[in-house]
This record gives structure tokens, C-alpha cells and sequence, in this order.
């Protein structure tokens, strides 16, 4: 017989390994409570009241792996997937915002680096960017520019 480990353990033990909001914990731990609901929304209210489960540091958590490649667009769809709250997301984005186009040439540099010649290449570069969530605004800055910077 094997003791299965409490909720709690559970959550702990995910939440060691990396930073997870409340909805993305509570798909995680709903097959280890499908009988009791509310075991587990009680599990993650203790968490939060011990200051183990924060949304913030989710924001924070991605924000740092994705801004360098992403863009707003995608980092602000990635988050509501996660189920943080809108107000956090538009601090985020405001944070975000002022280096977004140094992202976007950043990401343009590394996978072209060169000036697309033909409307076919500024096209396909254009997709690319838009792609990876930035705003046709700074695709449209990152493609006029790059014949300066490059």
C-alpha cells in the first residue's frame, strides 16, 4: 500500500521546481483531488497566505524568460492563459513597452541580419516578427530601421 502524499506536499513539490499561477496549480492538482473541489481551492488559499503561490512572481517569472524574445502581444496572451489577473498584466505591459523595439531588432538581427531586398523577403521578415507577438507599429519601425542599422 502506498500513502499518497497530501495536496499541500503536492503543490510544494511543484512549486520548487518553477513558479506556477493558481489556475495552472489547480489543473495540476485537480486529478489528485477529483472527489473534493474544495480540499483543493482551501490547499491553494493556505499556499497564498503563506506567500508560496504569487501571481507577481509568475508575471516576473515570464517577463524574464520571454521579453528578450516576444513580444507584448504574445507575452500579454501567454499571461491571461496562465489566469493572472488583468490589472498585473497591464502593469507588465507598461514595464514591457519601453523595450520592446530593442527586443524586436534584437530578434531581427539574429534571424535575418539583413536587409530584406525584394517585397517577398520584407514580407516573410514581417511575419516572422508578428509572430513572435510584436505590434505591426514596431515590425513596421524594426523593417524602416533596419536599412539604418544594419
Amino acid at each position: 500500500m502506498t500513502i499518497k502524499p497530501s495536496l499541500q506536499t503536492l503543490a510544494v513539490g511543484y512549486l520548487a521546481r518553477r513558479e506556477y499561477s493558481r489556475l495552472e496549480l489547480e489543473k495540476k492538482l485537480a486529478e489528485h483531488a477529483p472527489q473534493t473541489p474544495e480540499a483543493l481551492s482551501e490547499a491553494l488559499d493556505a499556499l497564498e497566505q503563506r506567500g508560496l503561490l504569487s501571481a507577481e512572481r509568475v508575471v516576473e517569472q515570464v517577463l524574464h524568460g520571454r521579453r528578450h524574445k516576444y513580444g507584448a502581444q504574445r507575452i500579454r496572451h501567454e499571461l491571461k492563459e496562465k489566469g493572472i489577473a488583468e490589472h498585473l498584466i497591464d502593469t507588465a505591459m507598461i514595464d514591457l513597452k519601453g523595450s520592446e523595439l530593442a527586443a524586436a531588432r534584437a530578434v531581427w538581427r539574429r534571424k535575418f541580419g539583413v536587409i530584406p531586398e525584394t517585397l517577398k523577403e520584407r514580407s516573410k521578415q514581417a511575419r516572422f516578427l508578428a509572430g513572435r507577438g510584436f505590434s505591426a507599429e514596431i515590425v513596421r519601425q524594426v523593417l524602416a530601421c533596419s536599412y539604418e542599422d544594419v
